[in-house]
């Protein structure tokens, strides 16, 4: 029987329930279990694709096309595990599947409630999702905080699952220590006053773990264990790390996965977090250890969750080359309003150009890709980069005048990049996106061909705009390189420059499939390139 742990939050939002999430998962794996995860969101999004980044932060994507929430990243980055869109439970699902099941009859007549017709719905969903993924061990994260309106129902769902099997569910509950300087105490109260609001809906926490900025005193979880009616052993500490990969380390040192496997009645089958604390600690900065600055230009970049999968991929590359990455945040709109801040980029020793949709920022985006081209600056383009550096070389190179794409102008009169004649006679705005898992076939005797080390490749896609064939002769003819293609259809899906020490951009996102311990492959080429122009000085 699988057993499933279910990780709610308190006192506030961004205390890092994903990460807590994850790490959990990755210190069980440690002890030789298989993990799956499930996010609940209580918002009415059916997915969060339509979620601007400067608000929810990163739109994470998967293999089958799935638009999910960041912590998916956190998941996928720990645990090495991709899912799928239905491990993302959101009320917009639920009450889809609900009114669907209520319009055919499904019901009989009888009244439709959130108790127990909504409450079931999640719990059916849960446990088929259970029995399909085959794990032993289900992590559960409910988003939102405890004593908001809109997750009440999942909480219910959730307790009505531990009065079922009680054996089979475990609850973890997040919550903030604050430590007040003024008086140089660490304060119980928040966390006393979240655990009061979870047991009135029914539910008493197994574990709390104490987000704070040091480690918690042992009078303080003693405080937390006698008025919350846990075991110390039961209440876990969660610093500040310099590193998030650090907390299942952490977590480890708190004997958190003994805590669990004991109340599972579970033994742990193997201990192994070696080649993990090593990643690790080459994260960590040092003195005596290289490093390289990377400019990370886009228009989102005030809100650094927004690319918080490009920011990771860089750090899983530098660990595996034991190099400390010093990100370099740069908004493309400074670009645009004065060029000479364009200087600002002699400074770095790597540019990456992001995703992302509509005209604003793009001028500011082809002119740090022109400064990258003509100055020999390592160069990635993920997605939009890689359109925006093919107008760019379409424009500056080839001398195709007034070279744009649709996106930016729609009457543009050299369509470099555009929706092709296949997709412009679907319907919706959704049926034109390409998303998720599509194959990309490498040309021999490229650099891309040598940095993956094979053939055919499947990575992520998330875009709606595609590199016109009308252009591609124009293009190849001044020097362009198309490294990779679409193995069927004449789709567009990396370039690269011969001359260039690194000016590689894709189609895809490669960013969505890193992971500490796999890191994606553009981003290790990036970085190697970064560090050997640090070394040239």
């Amino acid at each position: 029987m699988v057993k499933i742990i279910v990780v709610t939050g308190g006192v506030m939002s961004g205390l890092g329930k994903g990460i807590a999430a994850a790490s959990i998962g990755r210190v069980l794996q440690s002890k030789g279990y298989k993990l799956s995860a499930i996010k609940i969101d209580p918002y009415l999004n059916q997915d969060a694709g339509t979620m601007n980044p400067i608000e929810h932060g990163e739109v994470f994507v998967l293999d089958d096309g799935g638009e999910v929430d960041m912590d998916f990243g956190h998941y996928s980055r720990f645990l090495n595990i991709d899912l799928t869109s239905d491990h993302n439970i959101t009320t917009g699902k639920i009450y889809k599947r609900v009114m669907e099941k209520e319009r055919r009859g499904d019901y009989l007549g009888q009244t439709v409630q959130v108790i127990p017709h909504v409450t079931n719905e999640i719990k059916v969903w849960i446990k088929e999702l259970a029995k399909k993924d085959d794990a032993d061990i289900l992590i559960v994260e409910v988003g939102g905080t405890t004593g908001d309106i809109e997750n009440l129902p999942f909480l219910e769902a959730v307790r009505q699952m531990k009065a079922e099997e009680p054996g089979n569910v475990l609850f973890v509950h997040l919550t903030l220590v604050p430590d007040l300087s003024v008086v140089g105490e660490q304060k119980t109260k928040p966390t006393q006053h979240s655990v009061k609001m979870l047991r009135e809906v029914g539910i008493d926490p197994d574990i709390i773990i104490g987000r704070s900025t040091e480690p918690l005193l042992q009078d303080t979880k003693r405080k937390i264990a006698l008025f919350c009616n846990v075991k110390e052993e039961s209440v876990i500490s969660s610093p500040d790390c310099e590193t998030i990969y650090e907390v299942p380390l952490v977590f480890e040192t708190e004997q958190l996965s003994e805590t669990i496997l004991r109340k599972f009645r579970l033994s742990a089958k193997t201990t192994d977090l070696n080649n993990w604390k090593k990643l690790v600690n080459r994260i960590k900065s040092s003195s005596d250890k290289p490093s390289v600055k990377i400019a990370l230009t886009g228009k989102y970049t005030k809100l650094h969750d927004s690319y918080v999968s490009i920011l990771e991929s860089l750090k899983h590359a530098g660990a595996h080359q034991n190099i400390f990455i010093e990100p370099v945040w740069i908004e493309t709109d400074e670009f645009e309003k004065d060029s000479s801040k364009l200087k600002a980029l002699d400074e770095v020793d790597g540019i990456v150009v992001p995703g992302g949709f509509g005209a604003r920022g793009t001028e500011g985006k082809i002119l740090a890709i022109k400064y990258a081209r003509e100055n020999s600056i390592p160069f990635l383009g993920l997605c939009y980069g890689m359109q925006l550096a093919t107008i760019e070389y379409a424009r500056n190179v080839c001398g195709i005048k007034n070279a744009s794409s649709t996106e930016i102008d729609q009457e543009s009169p050299a369509p470099v990049i555009d929706i092709l004649p296949e997709q412009k006679d679907l319907d919706s705005m959704g049926g034109t996106m390409r998303l998720g898992a599509y194959p990309t076939r490498l040309e021999k005797g490229t650099k891309a061909r040598d940095i993956y080390g094979k053939e055919l490749i499947y990575e992520r896609h998330r875009h709606r705009y595609e590199v016109n064939p009308e252009f591609i002769a124009s293009l190849e003819e001044k020097g362009l390189v198309f490294c990779g293609k679409h193995p069927e259809r004449n789709l567009m899906e990396m370039i690269e420059l011969k001359e260039h020490p690194y000016f590689i951009a894709s189609q895809f996102h490669p960013e969505f499939k890193s992971s500490l311990e796999r890191p994606a492959p553009l981003f290790k080429g990036l970085v190697k390139a970064a560090q050997e122009r640090r070394r040239a000085g």
